[in-house]
């Protein structure tokens, strides 16, 4: 498992009957994470300021990648497992400012995928802690159609390309604006999950409308969504009253709430912590299992996200005052 914190990434290892958990990429500030889905043991970390690394090993030792990523700062990174190439999958970055780049050969060269930034809703695009830029907050490929990638700005905009980033479809009315976490389905083709800082949205048509199903949200400013690979009507997502609540330990308030087909959102507490004082959760799902990361540790439930239970990851006291930005399992 791969926990990125602010300013440090954890690799957690089970093995036993415990846990381990060493420090690497110390003063890099982790952004995001990815795992090749066709090689597990391959990692991909994106940074603030310090670019992309790479992992062959599932973590234990990095190294930069490759040229052609004009930008310092990555703030996305996904594969496409969809697009495989010689036992691996294509490789997806985005950047601050906001830019795409694709990478056939495990990151060591990329090519910009150009465009984004002459759409016409790009003059509008502002990231408020710094507006004067903005950047790109996640990459989804579609599971379905290879070629087909959704690119979320933050903030201002959800855009996609039909055509592997050749060209852009822009934004559409009554979509998200600031996505943080979207999410696709295996077994519900045209799905998308968007959970975002202007509320939760789902498409049926692969982003070309948009419904907005808030019933029984309590706090509209969404972080994460997760999804049972089992069934795509029963999701997860993190929320909380907004920024500061979300990602500053000492002003944290935070909730995950759990929806199934036909249902209201109903907030899950059973084995999580309390609201008061744990930032936005980082929710991931497999094919059993759910997993949250916060400032409190790392949960995981069993029962679809019903119950949960404190995994015992080693986790010190200067870890409850850092939020958890990305969460990865190998």
């Amino acid at each position: 498992m791969l926990i990125a914190l602010r300013d440090v990434l954890v690799v957690a290892r089970s093995g036993h009957g415990s846990w381990t958990a060493a420090e690497r990429l110390e003063g890099k500030r982790p952004k995001c994470l990815a795992v090749d889905p066709l090689n597990p043991a391959r990692v991909y970390c994106g940074t603030a300021d310090h670019g992309l690394w790479l992992s062959d090993d599932a973590g234990r030792t990095w190294g930069p990648a490759g040229s052609g990523v004009r930008e310092p700062r990555i703030t996305a990174v996904a594969v496409a497992a969809a697009e495989a190439r010689g036992g691996h999958g294509v490789v997806y970055l985005g950047t601050e400012p906001s830019a795409v780049y694709r990478s056939e050969d495990r990151g060591a060269h990329w090519d910009a995928l150009e465009g984004l930034n002459t759409l016409r809703s790009a003059p509008t695009w502002s990231f408020p802690p710094r507006p004067e830029t903005h950047h790109v907050r996640w990459l989804e490929p579609d599971p379905h159609r290879p070629g087909r990638i959704f690119v979320c700005i933050e903030a201002g905009a959800l855009v996609r390309s039909q055509d592997y980033g050749r060209t852009w479809l822009d934004r559409v009315p009554g979509g998200p604006l600031d996505t943080h976490t979207l999410a696709t389905h295996a077994a519900a083709p045209g799905r998308l999950y968007a959970a975002a800082g202007d509320g939760y949205f789902e498409s049926d048509d692969a982003g070309a409308s948009w419904r907005r199903p808030m019933a029984g949200l309590r706090h509209g400013y969404l972080f994460s969504v997760a999804v049972d690979p089992a069934d795509p009507d029963t999701v997860l997502v993190s929320a909380a009253p907004g920024p500061r609540a979300a990602y500053v330990p000492s002003a944290a308030e935070s909730a995950v709430y759990r929806k199934t087909a036909g249902d209201q959102w109903r907030e899950v507490r059973a084995g999580l912590p309390d609201n008061q004082g744990t930032t936005v959760s980082v929710l991931l799902a497999t094919a059993a299992e759910f997993w949250a990361a916060n400032n409190r540790g790392v949960y995981r439930s069993t029962d679809c996200g019903r119950g949960w239970q404190r995994i015992p990851v080693p986790w010190p006291n200067v870890y409850t005052r850092r939020d958890v930005v990305a969460l990865a399992l190998l």
